[in-house]
């Protein structure tokens, strides 16, 4: 009996544990970046890779562009000048032209005819092109819808454009001497223009930039550019500078 109380009242031997000897590795982290600048990051790179006008106004800032010369010779002078450098003493219009694009040769028939004075065309879609048109003897500018009207008599294209357009939108400015330019925009069903309109020199321009619809989506600040960049040439102004 007093051995199986004995038995009892003794402690039980603890069950060990072994510890390792190895000390822990330090591991180095980079420090956080403030939550604040990670968010404005990711936000700023959602808006670049998201927005069509943001990749659109890049890509005209990383165009290069030339400046044309434009004589409007009638078809009687057709040919009496040779080369752009030779035409800008004698320059009546300027506008820009994108590095690429080609000239298309107007023929004696068709600026007698339609007044069509210069053309250049994007070699990869022709029928995106810039191009200009002059009539002789219009000392101002008729109403601003019945000169939209006038030139879409002689532009089969035109007038399909504006047929098949939701509207047209026309607009009024004026440059630094107050010279008047109607500019319109057309959105047709298939194609996009923009076109600027002016009288001097007893004369009538109209500058047209077209583009099919889905050359517009790419290359429309490229194209703007293009429509705001035609302007006349004052003969009593300072001469032109070099482009």
């Amino acid at each position: 009996m007093a051995m199986l109380l004995a038995s009892l009242l003794s402690p039980s031997p603890l069950p060990t544990t072994t510890t390792s000897s190895t000390s822990p590795r330090a591991v180095r982290l980079a420090p956080a970046k403030p939550l604040a600048a990670t968010l404005a990051a990711v936000a700023a790179a959602g808006l670049l890779a998201l927005s069509p006008a943001t990749a659109a106004a890049a890509a005209a800032g990383e165009a290069e562009f030339k400046v044309y010369y434009g004589t409007a010779a009638s078809a009687a002078n057709y040919g009496g000048y040779g080369g752009n450098a030779s035409k800008k003493d004698a320059a009546e219009y300027v506008y820009e032209v994108p590095e690429g694009w080609k000239e298309r040769l107007v023929s004696k028939v068709e600026k007698g005819t339609n007044g069509t004075d210069s053309e250049f065309f994007n070699p990869r879609k022709r029928s995106e092109r810039e191009y200009l048109t002059f009539l002789a003897g219009f000392r101002a500018l008729a109403p601003v819808g019945a000169v939209l009207d006038n030139l879409a008599l002689s532009d089969v294209g035109l007038q399909d454009q504006i047929a098949s357009a939701d509207g047209v939108l026309s607009t009024e400015r004026r440059d630094g001497g107050g010279q008047l330019y109607y500019e319109y925009e057309i959105a047709g069903a298939g194609a996009h223009s923009l076109i600027s309109v002016t009288c001097a020199r007893n004369k009538l321009y109209a500058h047209f930039v077209t583009a099919p619809n889905p050359e517009w989506s790419r290359d429309e600040a490229v194209l703007r550019r293009l429509h705001q960049s035609f302007k006349t040439v004052d003969p009593a102004g300072p001469p032109l500078a070099s482009s």
